[in-house]
């Protein structure tokens, strides 16, 4: 079995990498520590920067960074979803969408992959809408007011087992594991 690290300080952002890569017969661990982050409106290009510079021996290595890009908005919040979250969450991005008609929205991953010698991003992307109100207590962040195309529900009603058979960052995470156990990789530093 192949083990990968995950620099990340979301429980919910684990939990979906751990179910969606058992899948593929790869392990998650959490590694604890801070990311490096650069100001940037590429997702990859953000996740790649941070992934070459954990300061680890433990690998691979993984980091997830992810956005809200709502059309009406410009694509706003973006790669600043996270901040935008911590701001004004999402009562806020409520407000800014009253009187809208227009919802359409995407949800964007990218996760990106090192092992020392070979760095590579894998992208995952789900439309969807912008939901009147919260709705649904699973999840976290932007999760109750995001419906995905074909679906009723947010995916903070869903659940986790449901949301990580469609969600942005399992598409992210399916694209890491089918690469993986493709054999592309050379050093299979994490085999354990």
């Amino acid at each position: 079995m192949m083990r990968l690290f995950f620099l990340t300080k979301n429980e919910g952002k684990l939990k979906e990498a751990r179910m969606t890569l058992a899948e593929f017969g790869i392990e998650v661990e959490q590694l604890e520590g801070n990311r490096i982050e650069i100001q940037s409106d590429d997702l990859g290009e953000i996740a790649l920067y941070s992934v070459k510079r954990v300061g680890t021996d433990r690998l691979p290595v993984i980091v997830e960074d992810a956005g809200l890009f709502i059309e009406v908005l410009n694509g706003f919040p973006g790669p600043y979803s996270s901040y935008v979250y911590r701001t004004i969450g999402c009562k806020g991005i409520l407000k800014l969408m009253e009187g809208r008609e227009e919802r359409r929205a995407r949800f964007r991953s990218a996760v990106a992959y090192f092992d020392g010698k070979v760095a590579k991003v894998f992208l995952g992307e789900v439309a969807g809408i912008i939901a009147e109100e919260e709705r649904g207590h699973e999840g976290f962040g932007f999760d109750p007011i995001f419906v995905p195309i074909g679906y009723n529900e947010t995916f903070a009603e869903m659940g986790l087992e449901k949301k990580v058979q469609i969600s942005h960052r399992a598409r992210a995470f399916k694209a890491l594991g089918a690469w993986l156990s493709k054999g592309k990789v050379n050093n299979m530093a994490g085999r354990g």
